[in-house]
């Protein structure tokens, strides 16, 4: 049996994935960043809210970029969760408890000295003649509608100026001008953005790394947030847990901060204080890029980046997803995942059975529990169950309650339980005027006169699980249970 690869940063990730029958493409066929690489995935295995057709299908390398000598394009890493679950060497449907696990196990991240940092075989300085982040990073287009390339698979790095806490997560970055990103932060739901506002109040730039194309357990544990990593806690040390070795760091060139040190690229650059531009400065089609609820985000003004340098490995790896894709899915929703499992637990151990933060929510929005009735006294608290899911996350807007008995990775099931087990006069549950995300369109006053600001919403609860007392009239069909040895050849 062959030893399986261990997975340290992107190449080795992709390696593991190519030795995977079905798991990772490649090309050389060139194509062109502007949307033709997201055109392209959309069909091979984008997945998630892309507009139809899609499907789940391989991660993809492009070998040959338009524009760009010596770069590759990888995409779709983790838009599967049987490849995130192959990544993170654990059971896909039980990557919720394996994340949960690592947060209450940290292990805090290391700095290693420049000269063993990968990421820095090659520099670029923004004060030399001829730097173009236009010419450096071969950052996509998501649709011909964009504001501008972005880099969507930015792991963004820095400290509290006042205290030195670091915090790592991802965000919209679009690239402007030759020197210039600039960078959207959701209100109030972002440990960076806090960083941002202390340093701005006292007219500082923020010092701030962005290292792509990383060890995939770090794109993961970015996508955590509070009250599960509260402000101060750095999520590098969830991915130091998933791995059992901490995640190194090297001290960045031009700036007084840390980046990852064996990313394939780095940029190094400063938050600047009290400037905005629209991120559509550059196209005025009053568009930013496609989001994971599967519309195009409005163009918004937003804080600038100033670059001062660039680094990265030889013959570097750009990595970048669609933004509605199921790769969102996977950063945000196994996360998510892990957030309500922890606190469910505490509330109420050995009921809770598991979670799935579905496709069709973006990994954020919809929250399948499946919750297990034991005695009397259980019934009730499958609904308490699902108040506690939102106070874990509160960008969460339905969930569904299953019983033990139901696919919660199959939602043609969950929809037969809540076809045959609810009634909505009986089992919806309406929390109206709870602040939850602004880049769902219906969340805005414009959309009802009930909705008092953007961003907030009428949460919903669909209890699905049969009552108690009547269990005995919802069981499901039994068949026999047959030698699966026997019927190998005809079971996939």
């Amino acid at each position: 049996m062959l030893e399986r690869k261990q997975v340290n940063d992107l190449r080795s990730a992709l390696e593991l994935l190519e030795s995977v029958p079905g798991q990772l493409v490649k090309t050389d066929i060139e194509v062109d960043p502007h949307a033709e690489i997201a055109g392209v995935y959309r069909y091979v295995g984008a997945g998630g809210t892309v507009m139809r057709p899609t499907k789940e299908g391989p991660a993809m390398v492009f070998n040959k970029i338009k524009g760009f000598d010596n770069s590759r394009v990888a995409i779709g890493i983790l838009a599967s969760r049987k490849r995130v679950g192959l990544l993170l060497d654990t059971d896909p449907e039980m990557l919720g408890f394996h994340l949960a696990n690592a947060v209450k196990n940290p292990i805090p991240p290391i700095v290693i000295d420049n000269k063993n940092a990968k990421c820095q075989e090659v520099v670029h300085y923004a004060d030399e003649p001829g730097f173009d982040l236009r010419k450096l990073i071969p950052a996509p287009t998501n649709t011909e509608e964009d504001a501008g390339p972005y880099i969507t698979m930015g792991m963004c790095y820095a400290s509290d100026p006042e205290n030195g806490d670091s915090d790592i997560t991802i965000h919209r970055l679009c690239i402007q001008s030759k020197d210039e990103i600039s960078m959207f932060f959701t209100p109030g739901a972002r440990h960076l953005g806090a960083f941002r506002e202390k340093a701005e109040a006292v007219g500082k730039p923020l010092p701030i790394s962005i290292s792509i194309g990383v060890d995939p357990a770090i794109e993961i544990a970015a996508g955590f947030e509070p009250p599960t990593t509260p402000i101060g806690f750095n999520e590098l040390q969830i991915a130091g847990a998933l791995r059992n070795k901490p995640v190194e760091l090297t001290k960045c060139l031009t700036i007084n901060e840390y980046c990852i040190a064996n990313a394939e690229y780095v940029i190094e650059g400063e938050l600047l204080p009290n400037v905005r531009v629209q991120e559509d400065q550059n196209t005025h089609t009053g568009k930013a890029m496609p989001e994971f609820p599967g519309y195009t985000g409005v163009s918004k003004e937003v804080p600038i980046i100033k670059v001062k340098a660039v680094t990265h490995r030889v013959n570097p790896i750009m990595q970048c997803c669609i933004g509605p894709s199921g790769e969102h899915v996977s950063m945000a929703g196994i996360p998510t995942e892990a957030s309500i499992i922890q606190m469910i637990e505490q509330a109420m151990p050995g009921r809770l059975k598991n979670v799935y933060a579905a496709p069709c929510g973006g990994g954020k929005y919809v929250a399948i529990i499946q919750f297990k009735k034991s005695v009397p006294s259980d019934e009730g608290r499958q609904r308490q169950a699902a108040i506690l899911a939102f106070s874990a996350f509160s960008e969460l807007k339905h969930v569904f309650l299953v019983d033990e008995d139901v696919d919660i990775f199959d939602m043609s099931d969950v929809m037969w339980a809540m076809t045959t087990r609810f009634q909505g006069n009986e089992d919806a549950i309406f929390i109206p005027g709870v602040r939850c995300h602004p880049l769902d369109p219906s969340n805005d006053p414009a959309y009802s006169s009930s909705i008092r600001d953007v961003g907030i919403a009428c949460k919903a609860i669909f209890d699905c699980t049969v009552p108690f007392n009547q269990k005995d009239r919802f069981k499901r069909a039994r068949f026999m249970d047959i030698d699966k040895e026997k019927w190998a050849k005809f079971i996939k």
